[in-house]
């Protein structure tokens, strides 16, 4: 099915990625000059892990952004970084995902740097929704911005929640573009440890009530998966995701009109989020502050 359709790439030479280093950004951008390349019918990049799980079909999700405009940029951020001042923005690490072939923890040096001036800095969700006029403009660098910070963040721990908003809030053309959300459901602690809780069966209605697209962290196999399979995304049997394109006697084997879609109600509970979100991105609110 892969091969019929012919829009999912492999990178073929995996990247050495260092957890909280700077390599999980590289990684990113790798992704995205690479979907930059192969294909020019995109709209949005979102990055998701392994960890994630969708809570809507895919029909679902064309059918809520397809109303949207198309410049908005899905970046939960603030410019209120409180312990993280003294616990990541001056600290110095190196990540040695950069220069070695086996994978090691991140090395802290001994000085600490001062806080910039040049710039100002966010912090927020490593998980982003980004628009394509936002991807061109980091990874073909007319303005020297987005270089810059990339340097800056290659000794910066947790770099990934930190870079894409930082960019993205000192650029004026962009930080009008700036919608304060990932579009996931997480679970934290209050105040927030470095990882989130493990969802189960027991957030499952949060999940649904949030009206996100995506949700995390899960265990692999966990049974909640196959609950938001059976619920929310009508998945049976480990087969694909049903929508409009599914053809065949068998349903999903074969390719039918990949222009139809089949919205559910995942949509209309993600419709409703976005209509709220983009509002107050067309007002100004919550943006870049």
């Amino acid at each position: 099915m892969f091969s019929k359709m012919g829009n999912v790439y492999m990178i073929t030479k995996a990247n050495m990625v260092t957890y909280r280093g700077p390599t999980m950004v590289a990684n990113t951008l790798h992704a995205c000059a690479i979907l930059l390349k192969r294909n020019k019918d995109w709209d949005w990049f979102i990055n998701l892990s392994a960890s994630d799980y969708p809570l809507v079909t895919q029909d679902d999700l064309l059918y809520a952004f397809s109303a949207l405009n198309r410049d908005l940029n899905f970046i939960e951020h603030t410019s209120e970084l409180g312990w993280k001042l003294d616990k990541r923005a001056m600290p110095l690490i190196i990540d040695p995902g950069l220069y070695l072939s086996t994978k090691t923890e991140v090395v802290w040096a001994s000085q600490k740097r001062k806080l910039p001036t040049a710039f100002k800095l966010f912090t927020g969700s490593a998980w982003t929704v980004l628009s394509r006029p936002f991807i061109e403009f980091i990874i073909m660098g007319w303005d020297n911005l987005p270089r810059t910070l990339l340097m800056y963040y290659t000794n910066f721990i947790s770099s990934p929640e930190g870079y894409f908003q930082t960019v993205v809030c000192n650029v004026p053309e962009f930080a009008k573009t700036v919608v304060n959300h990932d579009m996931h459901f997480i679970k934290w602690d209050n105040p927030p440890k470095q990882h989130p809780h493990i969802l189960s069966l027991n957030e499952l209605g949060k999940m649904i009530m949030s009206n996100a697209a995506f949700a995390r962290k899960f265990n692999q196999d966990d049974p909640v998966l196959d609950k938001i399979d059976a619920d929310l995304l009508g998945r049976v049997n480990v087969s694909f995701t049903p929508g409009a394109w599914c053809s065949g006697k068998l349903k999903c084997s074969e390719v039918g009109d990949i222009n139809k879609i089949k919205p559910g109600p995942g949509a209309r509970r993600l419709r409703h989020l976005l209509d709220r979100l983009a509002m107050k991105a067309y007002l100004g609110q919550d943006q870049c502050r």
